[in-house]
């Protein structure tokens, strides 16, 4: 028969253990010297780079590597004088005239001239009549073939967009377009929403830690190991550039989410060192055994339910969500060895300095939140109450997800005044809705004819440009064609499904367009077996913590809850437009599509960083009494408020991101805002801890047989 066993309460005299973690932090605080050398070396030595990160890191990479799009592309840089989705396409319009005569014809000259001065690109084609000079003879586009990667192609078109615009005069505009393009402004928008958000959510954070901590040296070490890591961080980020194009993405993910947990798990270890030193009046170094073999266990927990989660999204075959989940794996590694090593030596050495320029009402040896036990008491006694209550809340704000449309960013993410946009809708104005959707097919020669046929008798199809024989002997023909829709209706999928049904064997369709229509279609074939691996490692990680399979399961499966919601408001805001004048953005009538498999495994990492602080300590408390009610109630006094101050900061983070800056940002802002607002306050403050009342002994029942599986971790210190 199945048993449960139950921690007998240490006796006073009973001598303390100190497990793997204490004895590390033990040997920290010995090795001191070392161990600043160490970190010293770390951070100088990657933070010479860091300042690079952002010209370094490369822009591009929104590709499902593998398909059809990406084989085009490829073949048409290489056969076709870089005439591939990736070419820089410079738009020239004169507002009055053919642009073809007097100042219109110095500048197409002058353009021509500057881009040959470029050695990145590949051939230059001046405006063709029917083709890439428009109808009415104002509008031309000179084609800046591709002679490097899609990575240096942005890298190209930022060093050469300012100097091409300055060639604008007398009522002749130039604006390069294109991919290239959009990916260069794009991330010169985010860098500069990112800049101004950092400027916001650092004094915020700081406002916040300083009313958690009550005292202004404790409030700043969270920042500086969070800053610390980071640093290395970005160093590091370069330096692996040099090896594999890393995206930019990943500085700017890495940024917001290391931020807030760094501030996480420095606030957990903090207050524990706090409570032992200055409330049990332990020995520093007893302290630091006690914070890391309880606190600091559960931050290396935490830290490792991050990475495993986040490590779910490299089955993604597309480099900039493998660069992404990479770079934010590396950040977390690096804030949490500064957590685990950095933070105890600090705390030794400041000891009692911690609480310098301490609030009049601090308490720094407060560990126990009469608050938050009352908040626990009052749930332990009307627990259907407020779980239903904390239930419909987080259904009703779910139910707008069963409407989610998503699909790749439109030109709706970019400022009205950045070149690419400009271009875009002066091209679409000349030579139609589709044209700057271009689609390509590549084919082999003696199939052209058969290809240009489809093309032509496609109702999806405006027209199609005459076969262009590639300039080697590759026995390939280049066929463009125009669609008759936008490059973001979803018409336009129909009409490359139905192309590539029907084109001649050889043939590959690509552009820029369908580069996107190919990802998404990845992305919704990855997004269920990354849910599936992130749910099903989260609960093995869970388990072999809490060594407790049922509330295990439950805290798995309560994430759920707060992450169906954060996306049904996403829904309202960004599908529906609801507060688009508000945070300031033009609603694209959908989510963008990376956002449901990216998203997902960031909130499931934050969700479960509170399900280990919180459940941790209960069942710290369970192995000292034995009590459901201590277990549930304890662990809410002892961790509800930080849990409550980490979750305000990053709230404050996510948010902070939410404001400024182009779409994508403030989608992810206001997602994972949302996500931890309701997870922390509705689910880990309200909805577990009901959860642990109502399963009482049977949440922390394990098996014989399991016991005897997993390995021996407990949470208990004597």
């Amino acid at each position: 028969m199945a048993t449960t066993t139950r921690a007998v309460p240490p006796t006073p005299d009973a001598p303390s253990s100190t497990g793997p973690l204490g004895r590390l932090g033990l040997w920290v605080v010995r090795n001191a010297r070392t161990v600043t050398i160490v970190w010293l070396l770390l951070v100088v030595g990657l933070g010479i780079f860091a300042p690079k990160v952002e010209h370094h890191l490369s822009g591009a990479g929104w590709q499902a590597d593998g398909s059809d799009s990406v084989a085009t592309r490829e073949l048409a840089q290489e056969h076709f004088d870089g005439n591939a989705s990736s070419a820089i396409q410079v738009v020239v319009h004169s507002e009055s005239g053919p642009v073809t005569e007097g100042t219109g014809a110095t500048v197409l000259e002058e353009v021509q001239a500057l881009l040959s001065t470029e050695d990145r690109i590949a051939d230059i084609v001046a405006p063709q009549p029917g083709a890439t000079l428009s109808p009415d003879g104002r509008t031309a586009v000179v084609l800046a073939g591709a002679g490097v990667d899609t990575n240096e192609m942005v890298r190209v078109a930022s060093d050469i967009k300012g100097p091409l615009q300055d060639l604008s005069r007398d009522g002749v505009q130039v604006n390069p377009t294109g991919s290239s393009l959009l990916w260069s402004d794009f991330n010169q928008a985010n860098l500069e929403a990112m800049l101004t958000s950092e400027m916001l959510a650092f004094p915020v954070t700081m406002a916040i830690l300083v009313l958690a901590f009550g005292a202004l040296v404790a409030a700043g070490l969270p920042l500086m190991l969070t800053i610390a890591g980071l640093v290395a961080s970005a160093g590091s980020l370069v330096l692996i550039n040099e090896l594999v194009p890393v995206s930019i993405w990943a500085m700017n993910f890495a940024l917001m989410f290391s931020l807030a947990l760094g501030i996480d798990y420095a606030l957990l270890i903090v207050v524990r060192y706090r409570a032992a030193r200055m409330g049990a009046k332990l020995s520093a170094e007893r302290a630091i055994a006690q914070t890391m073999d309880t606190a600091g266990k559960a931050v290396l927990l935490s830290g490792i339910t991050v990475l495993v989660s986040l490590s779910a999204v490299m089955i993604v075959p597309s480099p900039s969500f493998r660069s992404m989940a990479g770079g934010i794996m590396l950040s977390v590694l690096f804030v949490l060895g500064a957590t685990l090593t950095l933070l105890p030596l600090v705390l030794h050495k400041l000891d009692h300095r911690i609480n310098r320029f301490a609030l009049p009402w601090a308490s720094s040896g407060e560990h126990r939140s009469a608050r938050f036990a009352a908040w626990g008491e009052r749930l332990w006694r009307r627990p259907l109450v407020f779980g239903a209550m904390s239930l419909v809340v987080l259904v009703a704000l779910a139910a707008p997800v069963l409407g989610l449309k998503t699909a790749m960013p439109s030109i709706k993410v970019l400022p009205e005044d950045a070149s690419a946009r400009v271009g875009y809708d002066l091209v679409q104005d000349a030579f139609g809705d589709g044209a700057p959707g271009t689609l390509q097919v590549v084919v082999d020669a003696d199939q052209a004819q058969a290809a240009t046929s489809v093309l032509d008798a496609d109702p999806g199809i405006a027209g199609a440009m005459p076969a262009q024989p590639a300039a080697d002997e590759s026995g390939l023909a280049l066929v463009q064609a125009v669609p008759t829709v936008d490059p973001s209706d979803p018409a336009l999928a129909e009409t490359v499904d139905r192309l590539r049904a029907d084109l001649p064997d050889s043939a590959v369709v690509g552009g820029a367009a369908v580069e996107n229509l190919d990802l998404e279609d990845q992305l919704d074939e990855s997004t269920p077996w990354v849910i599936a691996i992130v749910l099903g490692l989260g609960f093995l990680l869970l388990l072999v913590a809490l060594q407790a399979p049922l509330i295990s399961l439950l805290g798995t499966l309560v994430s759920l809850l707060s992450t169906a919601a954060a996306f049904g408001v996403a829904r309202l805001i960004f599908q529906e437009g609801w507060g688009a004048g508000l945070l300031g953005f033009e609603s694209q009538g959908f989510l963008d599509a990376w956002a449901p498999v990216f998203f997902f495994a960031m909130i499931f990492a934050i969700a479960m960083d509170y399900t280990v602080f919180l459940l941790a300590s209960a069942k710290e408390h369970y192995e000292r009494s034995g009590d459901p009610k201590d277990a549930m109630v304890g662990s809410l006094a002892h961790t509800g408020r930080v849990i409550f101050a980490a979750a305000a900061v990053m709230v404050a983070v996510f948010f902070t991101f939410a404001l400024s800056g182009p779409l994508p940002p403030k989608e992810m802002g206001i997602v994972l805002g949302v996500a931890v607002l309701l997870d922390a306050f509705l689910v880990r403050l309200v909805l577990l801890p009901v959860l642990l009342r109502l399963s009482g002994h049977a949440a922390w029942h394990v098996p014989t047989w399991l016991q005897r599986v997993l390995p021996k971790v407990t949470f208990a210190h004597g």
